[in-house]
């Protein structure tokens, strides 16, 4: 298993198809939102860029408009992998950062594939378990396997939260933990 070591100025935040249209019949899809708008609040606070995909958004819709303020970008797909979309694919690449989290929906297909596809261009890669779901809990779960088995790093949300952070001295520290105790 890798080890992955996040650090803010390495990381970006990558939200994968949350868009009303879909969570509508997402397992446990009030959680996922929660989850990743907490991340995005904190990626915002700590200067890490956020890219979000939406799939087919002419016919599915765009992303969940509560997360729009956070989001570095968006950007459009028709293809399951995010990194099937170049300008997806140019966005990350532009940030010149290497370690990824990712979030979003849905666990089993396009977070999966997205997964892969960013672990074979030699990215670092984190998935939060608590920011990702399918229609059923068993396909997020053999998503995840999956996932975990092709060499990313499971990390809970929170968890990015306070590696990012390091240190009780960060000086955006006492922000972070007040979105801990909000959304937490």
């Amino acid at each position: 298993m890798p080890r992955v070591l996040l650090k803010p100025e390495n990381s970006v935040l990558v939200v994968v198809d949350v868009q009303p249209s879909f969570m509508k019949a997402i397992y446990e899809a009030d959680r996922v939102l929660e989850r990743t708008s907490f991340l995005a609040k904190v990626s915002r606070l700590l200067e890490i860029p956020v890219i979000a995909t939406e799939q087919y958004p002419k016919r599915m819709g765009a992303t969940d408009p509560s997360l729009t303020p956070h989001l570095t970008s968006v950007h459009g797909k028709m293809s399951f992998s995010c990194a099937g979309c170049g300008d997806f694919s140019d966005a990350l690449a532009a940030t010149g950062r290497r370690q990824v989290v990712l979030v979003g929906v849905e666990t089993h297909i396009c977070v999966s594939l997205t997964a892969n596809a960013l672990l074979d261009t030699g990215y670092e890669l984190v998935v939060c378990p608590d920011g990702v779901s399918s229609r059923t809990m068993e396909r997020h779960k053999l998503g995840m396997e999956r996932i975990r088995d092709a060499g990313a790093v499971p990390a809970h949300t929170e968890a990015v939260a306070y590696e990012w952070l390091q240190t009780a001295e960060h000086p955006k520290f006492r922000e972070a933990l007040a979105l801990v105790k909000e959304l937490g």
